[in-house]
């Protein structure tokens, strides 16, 4: 059957999605349009197609343990001149996204893999543009500010075309969406049950 390039994701939700889907094309980002915005848990990864179900039972697996947990953006950083990435930061949720992303590369499941850079959960906003427009994105966002109550996470595949497109939603299991963390347990770590 071939192989088929993969990518799990938290989508930013509107309007704050299709504002810095906008403001990263009007830098000159090539990729926008191809690429919903988001806070990647698993990085672009080729997979066999016929283990997309074992892939698909497992995030399902790893959704139905996970609580809600709040998410915010504010501001923006750089990974220059490591990588040609402008972001808005991940101030809130920061350590749900790591300890979500960990589980999603399990060891022993269909999705282990090593990664080139050490995590760090973000939200591209240009990526291997001109440094006019990277430093554009640097300023122009450094006031950014979004929030919202994290209670999924999604499958993505990249087509031929390099179009990420959405195969499935996986709803957290821990509780209705919207819901928080109970009084006195960190806001970053997502709650087992």
């Amino acid at each position: 059957m071939g192989t088929v390039t993969l990518g799990v994701s938290i989508a930013v939700p509107e309007p704050y999605g299709s504002l810095l889907q906008q403001r990263r094309a009007a830098f000159g980002d090539p990729a926008a349009h191809g690429i919903p915005t988001h806070v990647t848990l698993l990085p672009p990864t080729a997979i066999d197609a016929d283990a997309l179900p074992a892939v698909e039972a497992h995030l399902a697996a790893l959704a139905e343990s996970v609580r809600p947990f709040p998410m915010r953006l504010s501001g923006t950083g750089t990974f220059r001149p490591l990588s040609p990435v402008v972001f808005v930061k991940v101030v809130e949720g920061a350590s749900a996204c790591a300890w979500l992303q960990k589980r999603v590369r399990d060891a022993s499941g269909p999705l282990a893999r090593e990664l080139q850079f050490p995590y760090h959960p973000h939200v591209t906003v240009a990526h291997g543009i001109s440094e006019e427009g990277m430093d554009r994105a640097y300023g122009e966002l450094a006031e950014f500010v979004a929030q919202w109550s994290c209670t999924s996470f999604a499958l993505y595949e990249q087509g031929a075309d390099g179009v990420w497109r959405k195969l499935c939603d996986y709803a957290f299991g821990g509780g209705a969406a919207g819901d928080l963390p109970p009084q006195g347990l960190p806001h970053d770590a997502p709650v087992l049950y």
